[in-house]
């Protein structure tokens, strides 16, 4: 079985590009993501379904005019009302979730992009197989029989987890697998079987198609949140984790505390050694801070020798202990041989009824400066 499992990966890692299990992990199902990913993909798939809702709105009434000249006046009259509903529904979805960025939203905006078509779908199909046509209306006719296969395709236009993309297509084929049970289409029973297996098959390639988005989306949102020196978030990363997390607690009422962590007399070893060396106790200290955090605390890298810890559902007093343990343990040597050490300064959303991050992190840059002042290598916290 654990062969089987290391096959399957090493096949994921050669076809999307996500061999760690982790990765690919994130690629089957989206509950793993990260805030940062999940923001990002938001922003993306309600952009895009904003996009083509709104060239559907302008497009879909257009088709009207094909229908008047190639059907008789019942199924003409029926397709045009079918198509102005539409129409408008697609205009009201390009004006819909314009500055969110949240999934959920996106999940919304998504189910309203595949369930218009496939109600359309579901109302034009059994119309069309009513009536006798011949000649470009039963062309035409014919053609609206494919429209799944277009909406299914349309998957591969979005970053979307496996299981994301299987749950947006089951409607789709759920239609149509209604049209085939009822045998509602001018097609023969073995050809429609064989137009659904063919669905199917396309529905798998848009969804592997997603994926390999969602692969491409994963590695950039972590090279551009990411600093590549230290490996800790940047500072624009950061301080859209920080808005995260504080808006979490403010919603929970749950505390939240911040770290500011300047390292000591460090450009003395800019000055003495040369860059490599300030390079190298970067990461030393950088790698001795993320030690002692937990799974759920953030790591920034503010600029230069600073650096931020987000600690949600932590206080005052929680956040000073944590503080204690890493300048008990150190972050590394100094070039000269020397124990490395920096001054904090901590601040709490509630302690310091704090209005917003950037005042809270302002308060923690405060009191690293007070520890400074007072001799470095200490912390002040917001009990002081």
């Amino acid at each position: 079985m654990q062969k089987l499992e290391i096959f399957f990966q090493r096949v994921a890692g050669h076809v999307l590009g996500a061999s760690p299990r982790e990765e690919l992990r994130n690629l089957l199902l989206p509950a793993g993501h990260a805030p940062l990913l999940a923001r990002r993909r938001a922003e993306m798939i309600i952009s895009r379904v904003r996009m083509v809702a709104a060239l559907f709105a302008l497009l879909t009434p257009l088709w009207i005019i094909v229908d008047v000249l190639v059907f008789t006046w019942p199924v003409s009259v029926m397709l045009g009302v079918g198509r102005l509903v539409a129409s408008l529904a697609f205009g009201l979805l390009a004006l819909s979730y314009g500055k969110s960025t949240k999934m959920a939203d996106a999940y919304r905006a998504l189910a309203m992009m595949f369930g218009i078509p496939t109600l359309f779908f579901i109302y034009s199909h059994p119309l069309l197989s009513h009536f006798q046509m011949e000649g470009p209306a039963a062309a035409i006719a014919a053609g609206y029989a494919f429209l799944p296969f277009v909406m299914v395709a349309g998957l591969s236009v979005f970053p979307l987890a496996a299981v994301e993309g299987a749950l947006f297509a089951l409607p789709v084929l759920l239609a149509e697998a209604l049209v085939v049970f009822m045998q509602l289409d001018m097609l023969n029973w073995s050809s429609h079987l064989g137009a659904f297996w063919l669905l199917l098959l396309i529905t798998a390639v848009a969804i592997l198609a997603g994926m390999s988005q969602l692969s491409f989306m994963i590695s950039l949102v972590g090279q551009a949140s990411h600093d590549g020196l230290t490996g800790c978030f940047a500072r624009a990363s950061g301080e859209e984790l920080m808005d995260i997390q504080f808006h979490i607690a403010a919603r929970s009422g749950a505390p939240l505390s911040v770290v500011f962590a300047d390292l000591d007399n460090f450009k003395g070893v800019n000055d003495s050694f040369g860059h490599d060396a300030g390079d190298r106790v970067l990461n030393a200290a950088a790698e001795a801070l993320r030690s002692n955090l937990r799974s759920g605390d953030i790591l920034l890298r503010w600029g230069g020798e600073e650096f931020v810890i987000i600690l949600p559902d932590t206080d005052c007093a929680t956040a000073a202990k944590a503080v204690d343990r890493l300048r008990e343990q150190g972050l590394g040597p100094r070039p000269e041989g020397g124990r490395l050490t920096a001054s904090f300064g901590i601040a709490e959303r509630l302690a310091d009824s704090a209005q917003d991050w950037r005042q809270l992190v302002e308060m923690a840059d405060q009191r690293m400066y007070q520890a400074k002042l007072a001799g470095k290598d200490r912390c002040v916290g917001c009990a002081e």
